[in-house]
């Protein structure tokens, strides 16, 4: 049928053939849907990442512990009382990523992204391994990793640059700058 005067006729597209071997026409809501959901996920990505507005006094940040570690991070923690300076810091202890005599990748892949997925998040205590499986995860979500055999020893390091830090600040971009 030649020429309506509907658009709509006149602007045929030509058919795609699917995978399966039927034929289907280009969706035009595809691109838009596409765009929302990858501003929805960059907004999300930079909420966890420390980005925006400082710490207010009394907030809580965390710092994620590795088994071993995490005994004597905790009694430093409480040693100084659960604070740095006006911030309040709680240890979160991990999950071991020793499997016998040996790593277990995926558990420490798991402890690093539970860590960037707490937008509290400001440092990683680890035991010093070679190679770290852990801290490409957390570099890419800007955390601190303190790498050292001595729970005590990391916890107070982390203490001191959250306490040095200026909290008007993203904090945990000053205290990956301080320790890393």
């Amino acid at each position: 049928m030649g020429g309506s005067g509907d658009p709509s006729q006149n602007e045929r597209q030509e058919p795609l053939w699917s995978v399966l071997g039927g034929v289907t026409r280009p969706s035009r809501a595809l691109p838009k849907v596409l765009l929302a959901v990858v501003i929805g996920a960059l907004s999300l990505a930079g909420a966890g990442c420390g980005e925006g507005e400082g710490v207010a006094a009394g907030a809580t940040v965390t710092a994620y512990v590795e088994a071993p570690l995490c005994p004597r991070a905790e009694r430093e923690l409480a040693r100084e009382g659960g604070r740095a300076g006006d911030v309040r810091v709680r240890a979160v202890c991990l999950e071991s990523i020793e499997d016998g005599k040996r790593l277990d990748l995926a558990a420490a892949g798991a402890n690093a992204r539970r860590a960037t997925e707490d937008s509290a998040a400001v440092g990683y205590l680890e035991l010093p391994r070679t190679p770290s499986f852990s801290r490409p995860i957390l570099e890419a979500a800007n955390v601190a990793v303190i790498r050292t055999n001595s729970g005590k020893a990391a916890m107070a390091q982390l203490l001191q640059a959250i306490q040095a830090a200026d909290t008007s600040n993203p904090l945990r971009d000053q205290v990956r700058e301080s320790l890393n």
